[in-house]
C-alpha cells in the first residue's frame, strides 16, 4: 500500500524535519534543534526564509549580524548545553556563507554540534554566473562553500528535493554521536530551496536521536584497574568529555575515596567545582604551579575525554619519561594518544565501573595536595595585589618592556591597573553562579590559573581554535542557554575589535550579557610570545602614525548601541560598577584600562613555536637553542 505523502518545497521540508528531532539522554526525551540563527540574503531569503515565515514551529529565529558572530553564539549555546540542544544558521550564497568558515573550524576544533545551512548557486546553472558565484576554469561544479568542506563533520550539496532526507538523517546522526559530534553542513542550490516534492509522511514522524553511553568491556576494566593498582602517584587530567558525559559525581568519587588529584583542561575546567580540595586547577602552559607541580611527578596520567592538546601538556614536556597513560575516551583515536592503555567508553560510566574494582588503594600522596593547594593560593593572593610603581615595575613576564614603556602606557591609557588584579577582583565580586567566558589571548591563562569556580559547569572557554572574537558573540548563546545566570564575556581590546556583532543582538533579544572589557591598547599575548622568543615588540602595540599609544574609548562605542556602560581604571571603580552592573537588565560593557605585560605568566610550562634556526640577533638564536634543549625532554608519540 502506498505511503502518504505530503508535499512540500525543499525549504519547507527542513524546517519541517528540524521541528520533529529530538534526543534521548538517560530517559529524558528533548527537542534538538532550539532554533536557528539567520541573515537572509541573496539564496536563502525566499526559501528557507519563506519556509520559517509560514511554517516556524517551535523554532525560535534569532536574527544575527554576522555571519561567523551567529555562528559563534549557536556554539556557545551547544556548548553550554553539553551538546544536547543545538542551533541551525543559515545564510546567503557567496560572502555570507564565506563567513561560516571560521566558526565551522571552531565548532569542528571544539567537537560541538551546529547545523550550517549556506544557501548555493542553482542547481540547473541556467543563471550562471548568478550573483556573488564564484567562476573557475576548471570545473562549474566548485562554488564558495566548498571551503566548509574541510571544517565540517559532515558535509552535502542538494540539488533535487529528495536529496534533503537522506543528507539530513546523516548529518543529524553525526551531531547527536558524542565521538563525532560537529558541525554538519548542508548546502542547498537557491532553485532547490523552492522546488516542491511529494515527501513520505513518515519522514517527518517524531525522531529521537538516542544518545547511549559506551560500556566499557571487562578487558578495558581489567586493563584500568590494574594500571591504577600498580601507580603510587596518578593524576586525572579531566578534559570537556568528562563534562559533557555528566561524570562529576564519579571523579569526585574516585578523588576522594582514594587521594587522586584532579587537574583539568580548557574544556574541562569547572566540570568539578575548584572548591573541591583535590581538585588543583588548570594544567599545562596556562596551568597552576600546583597542578604542574603533581603533572609533573605523576606515575600514571589517567586522561578523561581529552585530546591532550598542545597547551595541556606543554608541547609534551609535561611528563617524566617512565610515566604511563591511561585514557578514557569515546572516541578511539583520542584514546590512543601518548600510547595509553585505551578505555572507549562513556566517561561516567567507566568512572562509575572503575570504582568498585579499587577498594583499598590509596596513593602515596597524603597531605601533600593541601600542601600544594595552600602554596598556590599564597600565589593566587599576591597576584590579586600586584602594584605598579613607575620607579620599580617588574613585570610578570620574560623580555619585558623597559620601565620607560610601562610608563608611557600608564600615561597613554590613564591607568595603574593590572590585569590579575582586574580579573581577580571581578571573580571576588561576581555571583558564585555566573559564567565566565573568554577564548582568546592572555586572558584565557589568567582565567584557566586564577578563575574559582563555586558552582559546576560556570566557567566556558573556547580554545580548541582559540578564536579571537568568539568572546562577546559566543556569550549571546551561553546567555541563551543559561537565561537565569549572570554571562561574563572577558575579552582584550583585540578581540573586541576583530568582532561583536552580536552584542547589537543581545540588546535586540533582551538577552543580558556582562561585557568586561581588557584595553591594553594592541595584542598583548602575541606581543609577549614575540620578545619572549628574541624579537623585540614589533606591530602588535596599537600605535598611531606618529608611534603614540592608541587610547580608544571603547565604552562610548557600546554605549552607541544601547549598551549601559562603565569606565574603572582601578579595584575600587570595578567593584562599584560590577555591583551596579549586576542590577541592569539589559547587557552592560565594563572598559577597564590595563597596563600589559601585568598578566599571569610561567608555573613549569613551555610552547613549542616556530623560532628562527638563522638569525642575526643573538637574542633569537638564544631562543631557538633554548628551544631545542626542551626538545630533548619532549615525547615523541
Amino acid at each position: 500500500m502506498p505511503s502518504e505523502k505530503i508535499r512540500l518545497t525543499t525549504a519547507q521540508a527542513l524546517v519541517k524535519f528540524l521541528n520533529e528531532q529530538y534526543i534521548e539522554i538517560d530517559g529524558e526525551v528533548t527537542p534538538f534543534v532550539e532554533g536557528v540563527f539567520a541573515i537572509f540574503g541573496h539564496g536563502n531569503v525566499v526559501g528557507i526564509g519563506q519556509a520559517l515565515e509560514e511554517h516556524q514551529g517551535h523554532l525560535k529565529i534569532y536574527q544575527g549580524k554576522n555571519e561567523q558572530g551567529m555562528a559563534h553564539a549557536a556554539i556557545g549555546f551547544a556548548k553550554q548545553n553539553n551538546r544536547k540542544k543545538i542551533f541551525a544558521c543559515t545564510a546567503s550564497a557567496g560572502p555570507g556563507s564565506a563567513n561560516f568558515v571560521t566558526a565551522a573550524g571552531t565548532a569542528l576544533a571544539n567537537n560541538i554540534p551546529v547545523l550550517f545551512l549556506p544557501a548555493d548557486t542553482f542547481a540547473t546553472r541556467q543563471p550562471d554566473p548568478v550573483l556573488q558565484q564564484l567562476e573557475h576554469t576548471y570545473s562549474a561544479d566548485v562554488t564558495t562553500n566548498d571551503a566548509l568542506r574541510p571544517v565540517s563533520r559532515y558535509w552535502d550539496r542538494i540539488e533535487r528535493p529528495e536529496q534533503i532526507m537522506s543528507a539530513l538523517i546523516r548529518a543529524f546522526e553525526v551531531m547527536t554521536d558524542p565521538e563525532t559530534a560537529g558541525p554538519a553542513t548542508i548546502c542547498i542550490a537557491q532553485d532547490t530551496e523552492g522546488e516542491a516534492y511529494d515527501y513520505p509522511v513518515e519522514f517527518f514522524k517524531k525522531r529521537i536521536h538516542y544518545l547511549n553511553r559506551r560500556m566499557p568491556t571487562e578487558r578495558e576494566l581489567a586493563g584500568a584497574r590494574d594500571l591504577i593498582l600498580a601507580s603510587e602517584r596518578p593524576v586525572i587530567l579531566v578534559g570537556g568529555g568528562a563534562r559533557y558525559s555528566g561524570a562529576r559525581e564519579a571523579l569526585i568519587a574516585l578523588s576522594e575515596r582514594h587521594n587522586i588529584p584532579l587537574v583539568e583542561t580548557h574544556a574541562g575546567k569547572s566540570t568539578v567545582e575548584s572548591t573541591f580540595e583535590n581538585n588543583l586547577g588548570g594544567s599545562g602552559i596556562l596551568g597552576t604551579l600546583a597542578a604542574n607541580k603533581i603533572v609533573q611527578s605523576a606515575d600514571l596520567v589517567i586522561g578523561v575525554g581529552t585530546r591532550y592538546t598542545d597547551f595541556i601538556t606543554s608541547s609534551k614536556t609535561a611528563f617524566q619519561d617512565q610515566t604511563k597513560f591511561l585514557n578514557i575516551n569515546v572516541s578511539r583515536p583520542q584514546a590512543y594518544k601518548f600510547d595509553a592503555f585505551q578505555v572507549v567508553a562513556d566517561a561516567k560510566t567507566a568512572l562509575s565501573a572503575l570504582l568498585p574494582r579499587l577498594e583499598g588503594y590509596r596513593t602515596s600522596y597524603h597531605n601533600e595536595l593541601q600542601v600544594l593547594q595552600e602554596e598556590w593560593n599564597k600565589e593566587r593572593e599576591r597576584l590579586a595585589h600586584v602594584a605598579f610603581t613607575r620607579e620599580n615595575f617588574e613585570p610578570e613576564i620574560k623580555n619585558q618592556f623597559e620601565t620607560e614603556t610601562l610608563n608611557e602606557y600608564a600615561d597613554a591609557l590613564n591607568t595603574e591597573f593590572t590585569q590579575t588584579e582586574a580579573l581577580l577582583t571581578i571573580n571576588e565580586v561576581v555571583d558564585k553562579d555566573s559564567i565566565a567566558l573568554t577564548s582568546a589571548g592572555s586572558l584565557p591563562g589568567d582565567l584557566h590559573r586564577l578563575w574559582n569556580t563555586a558552582v559546576p559547569e560556570t566557567y566556558h572557554l573556547e580554545y580548541g581554535y582559540s578564536c579571537m572574537g568568539y568572546e562577546i558573540n559566543g556569550a549571546l548563546g551561553v546567555k541563551i542557554a543559561a537565561p537565569e545566570q549572570e554571562v561574563y564575556a572577558m575579552v582584550g581590546d583585540g578581540s573586541f575589535n576583530m568582532l561583536h556583532s552580536e552584542l547589537l543582538t543581545s540588546l535586540q533579544y533582551g538577552h543580558k550579557l556582562n561585557i568586561m572589557l581588557f584595553d591594553n591598547s594592541g595584542f598583548g599575548c602575541i606581543n609577549n610570545l614575540q620578545m619572549a622568543n628574541g624579537s623585540k615588540s614589533f606591530y602588535c602595540e596599537f600605535r598611531d602614525k606618529n608611534d603614540r599609544i592608541l587610547n580608544v574609548d571603547y565604552a562610548k562605542i557600546a554605549e552607541g548601541y544601547g549598551a549601559k556602560v562603565y569606565r574603572a581604571n582601578n579595584k575600587e571603580e570595578l567593584t562599584k560598577a560590577l555591583l551596579d552592573a549586576k542590577k541592569q537588565t539589559r547587557t552592560t560593557l565594563i572598559e577597564m584600562k590595563v597596563l600589559p605585560k601585568t598578566m599571569s605568566d610561567g608555573y613549569l610550562g613551555w610552547w613549542n613555536v616556530g623560532v628562527s634556526e638563522v638569525s642575526g640577533k643573538e637574542s633569537i638564536r638564544k631562543a631557538y637553542r633554548d628551544k631545542q634543549d626542551m626538545l630533548e625532554n619532549a615525547r615523541l608519540f
